[in-house]
């Protein structure tokens, strides 16, 4: 044994030193590899040079001579790692409210691999932090997600998923989040001043990266995550009491508190607070109010897809804590005589109308609201294969099990991938949290009294525990309003009746999600 292993590293030896020529140089190399380990990369000081741009002199081109008379070429002065402003047109078109660029300056950043120029941006974690010990923060934070997806059962199918897509997106140098790049290509400008190259070699990106880009950046995701919804959904609670619609409605004023909340935040701190446009930022933080994780993460990936990790994980974090939040909100605001009410069984619904449902709302939408149409479809699709029976018991059934599972693991994987320490650690997640939790809060308070203001209408009184089931944690929602109907009188069962709201608000998040891109795009 002993001989096979010295003839083993002879041979490895020999084999080093004469493909480099140099053994010295091949030891050199083997010694080179302690700074590519993951030690190394948490003892980092800034992000990583395609995300700030900021590279070094020995990477950039040639600085341009201003003394020299005529005008620069603007490819002299350019390379896959950027390039220096040359002129005025480009100093206009590359300055923002925030920043004015000059001739003269460094844009550094990257070329993806449809050839259009990403620029870098400053990088600032909490605390002004060194970028490797925020990713060494956020490895732990991390772990008590998914430690409260497998011990506490808190959403364990997106939270583990999500968890752990940020433990591989704040693993250093591991480039699973990396972006494709394009180099060796032919660098041209538009007219604008922006470069784009043309040509060239593609720099594979990392896994997380394809599954962000595939399923996130084009919407596909929660799409098809909508159709495992409305597979599983049962319609026929709203449709035997389309009253409680209204309660799914009020539950969305959570949507619009958060909305003027971040406003708010950008009027006090700055229109640069969250990155984005305010507006936009708003919408995105906002519709955390619905407790809807597809939906948040359909609006906030076309209105403000930089904010994507801080609203999902706010989103579906406040889905898990459902049974720990809206207890004391009811309690708080009903009394014992209201939460004692006891509603009768709701009637059968013929197969015929849970069939027409889905046409019927898919339509209402398609005419009154078009930018809601992709959600709302898919939703009803998934509904309606369910409803028709045995015909097509293939397609829902492949809906509500295998297409939810996997599309479910690949979109957590995905929104993990956002929870890089530049993108998380910041205070502006703080705000985001804050936020999201208050609009939670105030949704769940207004379906309450939306109920208590509907019983002073009707005769047939209606509990109005079953008004904070209205955010569309479904069925979560309605689980806890049984749950803490059951606690004050345990022959009092609401769940059929809380389910209708619930699935109304599922159709009301996806309504205003819709309202809102449409004023915001």
């Amino acid at each position: 044994m002993k001989k096979l292993f010295l003839t083993m590293l002879v041979a490895a030896g020999c084999f080093a030193a004469f493909a480099d020529g140099d053994w010295k140089t091949t030891l050199g190399k083997v010694k080179d590899l302690t700074g590519d380990t993951g030690i190394a990369g948490f003892m980092r000081k800034s992000a990583p040079d395609y995300i700030t741009g900021d590279f070094a002199e020995a990477d950039r081109p040639a600085k341009p001579d201003f003394s020299k008379p005529g005008a620069l070429a603007r490819a002299a002065y350019a390379n896959k790692n950027g390039f220096w402003v040359v002129d005025d047109v480009q100093a206009a078109t590359l300055s923002t409210g925030k920043h004015a660029v000059k001739k003269g300056d460094w844009i550094g950043g990257y070329f993806d691999d449809a050839g259009a120029f990403v620029r870098g941006h400053e990088v600032k974690t909490l605390f002004g932090m060194p970028y490797g010990v925020g990713q060494l923060i956020m490895i732990p934070l991390c772990l008590v997600m998914m430690y409260l997806a497998i011990v506490k059962g808190f959403e364990p199918l997106l939270l583990l998923p999500i968890g752990f897509g940020g433990l591989l997106a704040n693993c250093p140098l591991a480039g699973v989040t990396a972006p494709a790049m394009l180099h060796d290509g032919a660098i041209a400008f538009l007219a604008s001043g922006l470069p784009v190259m043309q040509g060239g070699i593609v720099e594979p990106g990392g896994f997380l990266y394809y599954f962000f880009h595939f399923g996130i950046d084009t919407g596909v995701f929660p799409i098809m995550i909508f159709m495992g919804v409305g597979a599983m959904t049962d319609f026929g609670p709203l449709i035997a009491n389309p009253k409680t619609a209204l309660l799914g409605g009020a539950a969305q004023f959570g949507i619009f508190f958060a909305l003027f909340g971040a406003l708010g935040l950008a009027a006090v701190f700055g229109n640069d607070f969250f990155g984005v446009e305010p507006l936009k930022a708003a919408a995105s933080i906002g519709i955390i109010g619905g407790a809807d994780g597809p939906t948040a993460i359909w609006l906030t990936s076309r209105l403000a897809p930089d904010l994507l990790g801080a609203i999902a994980v706010a989103a579906y974090s406040y889905m898990a804590l459902v049974p720990i939040i809206q207890p004391p909100i009811m309690n708080a605001l009903t009394t014992k005589s209201e939460r004692l009410i006891k509603m009768p069984p709701l009637r059968e619904v013929k197969k015929i109308e849970k069939i027409c449902f889905p046409l019927i709302v898919l339509l209402l939408c398609a005419f009154l609201l078009p930018s809601a149409v992709p959600l709302i479809g898919a939703l009803m699709l998934g509904n309606l294969a369910k409803e028709v029976g045995p015909s097509v018991s293939r397609i829902a059934d492949t809906m509500s099990n295998a297409l939810i599972n996997i599309v479910t693991i690949m979109l957590g994987l995905s929104v993990g991938s956002k929870l890089a320490c530049e993108k998380f650690l910041s205070g502006t997640t703080l705000g985001i949290l804050a936020l999201g939790l208050c609009a939670f809060c105030v949704g769940t308070a207004a379906g309450v009294v939306m109920a208590k203001i509907m019983n002073l209408f009707s005769k047939e009184k209606v509990n109005p525990l079953i008004g904070s089931a209205g955010v569309s944690a479904v069925p979560m929602a309605a689980r806890v309003s049984n749950k803490v109907s059951l606690g004050n009188d345990p022959t009092n069962f609401i769940l059929m009746q809380a389910m209708g709201p619930n699935v109304s608000g599922v159709i009301g998040s996806a309504v205003v999600a819709g309202v809102l891109y449409t004023l915001c795009r």
